[in-house]
C-alpha cells in the first residue's frame, strides 16, 4: 500500500496555493445573492428535467433488504418504459451488500451502481476493513463509490492521514468514479468545508459530496456554494475537472433548482451534465417527475 500514499508534506504544499481566510457572512450574503437574482431564471421545464437525470436514487435504510432493493431497481427499469422521452436517473445508490442485486437486475444502460463503503456513514473503522468493504462493491458490480472523509481526523487536524486514506482507496477503486463525501455539518465553517475539498480532491476524488444524508444540517447552499468554489480554483490550479454531488436535506423542486443555480453560477455549464453534477435523493424524483408531468405521481 506505501506507493499509493501521499509524500510527506505534499498536503500542506497543496493548501499552501488556496486561501481559506473565508467570511462565513460573506458566504451567506453570496448565496443569497443568487438565490435572489439567479434561482428565478432557472425554474422552468426543462431544468427540471435535466435535474431528473442527474438524480442518484438512493435507498440506505436499516430496512433494506434484497427484495426490497430488487423492487427498487425494478422501478427504475420500468420508468424507462414507461417515460422513454425523460431522462433516466444517473444512478441507483445502495449499500455493498446490495451491488450484486442491483448489478443482476438493472437493465437501463447508463445508470450507474453507486455503493457507499469505507464504514458509512461514520468512516469509523480500520483502514483495511475500508479497503475490503471496497473491493468487495466493486467485486460485485459498483461502478461508482461514495466514501466519507475521516471527519474526526480532519477536526483534529491530521491532514496527512485524511488524504492517505482517501489515496488508498481511489487505488482500489481504480478507474471506478469516486465520491468523497466531507459531511459539511460537522464541518462547521467556510473555511473547514474549503479545506476538506482541497484534501479530497487532491488526494484523488472524482467527486466531492457535501453529506451522507445522516446528519443535520445536510447540503446546505453555503456548503455547496464553498465546495463549487473550491473545485473551481483546483480546476484553475490542476486542470483536472471534478464533480459536486450535495446530498441529503434536498426536499423540495427549489431545494435542486438552488443547487443547480450555485453549480451554474460558479463553474458554469462545462458541470451542467449529469457526468459532474449529481444529486443524491429519493424524495425529489417523485417531486421533479410530478413537476415535469403535471400531476401529483410517486412512481419510485
Amino acid at each position: 500500500m506505501a506507493e499509493t500514499t501521499i509524500q510527506k508534506g505534499h498536503i500542506e504544499e497543496a493548501l499552501s496555493k488556496y486561501n481559506f481566510n473565508i467570511s462565513d457572512d460573506e458566504v451567506r450574503e453570496a448565496v443569497r445573492r443568487i438565490i435572489t437574482e439567479k434561482v428565478p431564471e432557472n425554474d422552468t421545464l426543462e431544468v427540471k428535467k435535466f435535474l431528473m437525470g442527474s438524480v442518484e436514487l438512493t435507498t440506505l435504510k436499516t430496512t433494506d433488504s434484497e427484495e426490497s432493493v430488487l423492487a427498487f431497481t425494478e422501478r427504475v427499469n420500468a420508468f424507462d418504459e414507461q417515460y422513454p422521452e425523460l431522462p433516466h436517473v444517473a444512478t441507483i445508490c445502495v449499500y455493498p451488500c446490495f451491488a450484486k442485486t442491483v448489478s443482476e437486475a438493472l437493465e437501463v444502460d447508463g445508470v450507474e451502481i453507486a455503493c457507499v463503503s469505507g464504514s458509512f456513514p461514520s468512516s469509523q473503522a480500520l483502514l483495511e476493513v475500508k479497503i475490503a468493504e471496497t473491493a468487495l462493491a466493486i467485486k460485485d458490480g459498483a461502478t461508482e463509490i461514495d466514501i466519507v472523509q475521516s471527519v474526526g481526523k480532519f477536526l483534529s487536524g491530521d491532514y496527512e492521514t485524511v488524504a492517505d486514506e482517501i489515496s488508498e482507496l481511489k487505488a482500489v477503486c481504480g478507474e471506478k468514479k469516486m465520491k468523497v463525501i466531507l459531511e459539511t455539518g460537522c464541518l462547521k465553517t467556510a473555511s473547514n468545508i474549503k479545506k476538506a475539498s482541497i484534501i479530497a480532491m487532491y488526494a484523488g476524488a472524482d467527486y466531492i459530496k457535501t453529506s451522507t444524508g445522516k446528519l443535520e444540517p445536510a447540503a446546505t447552499p453555503e456548503a455547496a456554494y464553498v465546495m463549487c468554489q473550491a473545485i473551481k480554483e483546483y480546476y484553475q490550479e490542476t486542470g483536472i475537472q471534478i464533480g459536486f454531488k450535495p446530498a441529503g436535506g434536498l426536499n423540495s423542486v427549489m431545494d435542486a433548482i438552488t443547487m443547480y443555480t450555485i453549480v451554474k453560477e460558479v463553474l458554469g455549464e462545462k458541470w451542467l451534465t449529469n457526468q459532474w453534477f449529481r444529486m443524491g435523493t429519493s424524495r425529489l424524483a417523485n417531486l421533479l417527475l410530478s413537476e415535469v408531468v403535471g400531476h401529483e405521481t410517486k412512481f419510485f
